[in-house]
């Protein structure tokens, strides 16, 4: 097949591994798909900045997905730090408000103007988590509603605070893209291929529905980390993307 397309480019790989060994091992195997890394919490505490750095020398787009979700200026502090990283994106909770998402930028567009070459990142707002359920969001979380309707008033105060787009189950792409925009960017996790276990994810589609869905990357994890072979589970689901592209 080819990786000539643009699906590449959209699929989002979840580095979720103890240790920078394991994820270079994966890496290895993923060598010439061109796809983005995404580093998560448990890597990134494990191996710091220095990973960040060696995935961009090997030519890697990477988001680094670490939900900043503090008071605005230790935000704008650490969206400062992250962007002289030289991510291509990176995320903050929506809960956080207007004024915390605001700084988020502010600090990102901070390092781009003191750092010659830097570009800003493109900056996203997690609005719930894909294993947040009805009654999650109800009873343990206290917000009325529908998740949908939880998901869209988030990414609407993430678009009024100027961010880039935001992270959301693929069921709510087309919802967020009516009320936001169509270049209003969306990340999905919440992919499972057909077949796979949905582990502990709620809100679930396989990569070619999400496509569908119109959504502009997609984030898979164990699908391709946990499978005998690695890159034939890549290549397998960016084929589908094409496919419904």
């Amino acid at each position: 097949m080819s990786l000539d397309g643009k699906a590449a480019n959209r699929l989002m790989v979840a580095l979720d591994f103890k240790t920078a060994g394991d994820a270079r091992t994966l890496i290895q195997r993923l060598e010439g798909i061109p796809c983005y890394m995404k580093v998560g919490m448990q890597l990134y505490y494990a191996a710091g900045p220095e990973f960040v750095r060696e995935l961009k020398d090997k030519g890697y787009s990477v988001f680094l997905d670490l939900k900043m979700h503090d008071i605005p200026n230790t935000v704008k502090g650490g969206a400062d730090s992250i962007t002289r990283l030289g991510v291509d994106m990176f995320n903050v909770h929506a809960a956080g408000g207007v004024k915390m998402m605001q700084a988020a930028h502010e600090g990102a567009a901070a390092a781009v103007q003191e750092v010659s070459g830097l570009r800003l990142p493109q900056i996203i707002a997690v609005t719930q988590l894909t294993s947040t359920d009805q009654t999650t969001l109800n009873h343990e979380i206290g917000i009325a509603g529908s998740v949908e309707q939880a998901v869209l008033n988030y990414a609407a105060l993430a678009k009024q605070a100027g961010l880039h787009g935001v992270v959301a189950s693929p069921l709510e792409v087309q919802a967020i893209k009516a009320a936001c925009g169509a270049g209003f960017v969306t990340v999905t996790p919440g992919i499972r291929p057909a077949g796979s276990e949905a582990g502990d994810q709620s809100r679930v589609l396989t990569p070619g529905q999400a496509m569908e869905q119109g959504t502009d990357y997609i984030v898979v994890g164990r699908p391709i980390t946990a499978a005998a072979d690695p890159r034939e589970a890549a290549l397998q689901i960016i084929e589908e993307m094409n496919s419904h592209a």
